[in-house]
């Protein structure tokens, strides 16, 4: 088991901290604020079936801001420290900025960050910034245009993801890059997209990983992270590469750093997963409650809350459902067959 970077890592884990069946604590909520996205990238929202005449949910049905304000004070108010805004595309939601601000409010969330496609930060990211986001996440798969183009679905260049990680750190925001890889797609390009983000970002590889029901998931597309950070490597043996302990517990990428100190996160959740140390849960669009990225089923928040239920209620209800969690799809993948799964873009990455 790695190393925890320090002893602040390891407070709270126990005593009176929310804990479920297998020990792990809530702390991070991740939450989806629209089922739309602008690309179409194959692993997520394939064209082929989020099409032209695809019926995304409709406004009425979504979380209003003060909808998602109040559940995430009863979060925060069970462990969570760290919000996540994600999508679909998060930046596709209108006034996005004034959602940020009283999610930045709420005393006993130590971190607020979005994970987005980059392509609407050089209009968002100072009104982001000045709201209180602290980091983004941004996604980008290759520097190659004919294979961005071909993996976002919709033949977006490259560069409109790379002026959007500019305007991010111009506002002077945190950022991280992650790239999915696929085995004969976007895999000969690595070694050119970490160098071309290391001095600007730290970039994280993920193995391609089967989630949702639509993205032709085959074991044969992974790319193992160890693969990876030999390709990563001037030698091709990933060698010049050292560990780095983790910041604290359930990190999910695993750090390395060359000799010059450059950081580069593998995430390993085919290979080498990690749901032992998972402490996130997930709020959809539309308030369902889901305790893993691979969930088959969730629980309905939005009902009882329109329904006039009171706080004490709400964070009852969201304590009972993380006291029964049991799930850790990831390292029961090869016993455990799930027909069907929620979407990435219903709940994000």
């Amino acid at each position: 088991m790695r190393q925890f970077a320090n002893g602040a890592a390891r407070r709270g884990y126990g005593g009176s901290v929310l804990l479920d069946r297998l020990g792990r604590p809530l702390r991070d909520l991740r939450i989806s604020v629209t089922d739309r996205c602008n690309l179409r990238c194959t692993y997520c929202m394939p064209a082929s079936v989020f099409g032209p005449d695809y019926a995304f949910l409709p406004r009425a049905e979504l979380l209003t801001f003060e909808e998602i304000e109040r559940l995430s004070r009863a979060f925060v108010a069970l462990g969570v420290r760290k919000l996540r805004l994600t999508g679909g595309e998060p930046l596709l939601r209108r006034d996005l900025p004034e959602l940020v601000a009283r999610l930045s409010g709420i005393e006993g969330v130590d971190d607020i960050a979005l994970t987005t496609n980059g392509l609407l930060l050089p209009r968002l990211a100072a009104d982001l910034k000045a709201a209180g986001l602290k980091r983004v996440t941004v996604s980008l798969d290759s520097l190659d245009p004919e294979v961005f183009g071909q993996m976002n679905g919709l033949n977006v260049h490259p560069q409109r993801v790379l002026d959007g990680i500019e305007a991010a750190l111009k506002a002077g925001l945190g950022v991280k890059v992650n790239t999915v890889v696929q085995r004969g797609v976007n895999d000969a390009g690595l070694r050119e997209l970490w160098l071309a983000l290391r001095e600007q970002a730290v970039v994280r590889f993920i193995e391609f990983m089967d989630v949702g029901n639509h993205n032709g998931w085959n074991l044969d597309a992974v790319v193992p992270s160890r693969e990876v950070l030999a390709r990563l490597s001037a030698n091709g043996t990933g060698a010049e590469f050292q560990p780095v302990n983790p910041h604290y517990r359930g990190e999910v990428a695993a750090r390395h750093q060359d000799g010059a100190g450059h950081e580069v996160g593998l995430i390993s959740s085919v290979t080498a997963p990690f749901c032992g140390d998972c402490s996130r849960a997930r709020l959809s669009a539309v308030g369902v409650l889901y305790t893993c990225l691979f969930a088959d089923q969730g629980t309905d928040l939005r009902a009882p809350l329109r329904a006039g239920a009171d706080d004490a209620a709400l964070r009852e209800l969201i304590a009972g459902v993380w006291q029964g969690r049991r799930d850790r799809y990831s390292e029961e993948r090869g016993e455990v067959t799930r027909e069907r799964k929620v979407e990435m873009s219903h709940i994000g990455g």
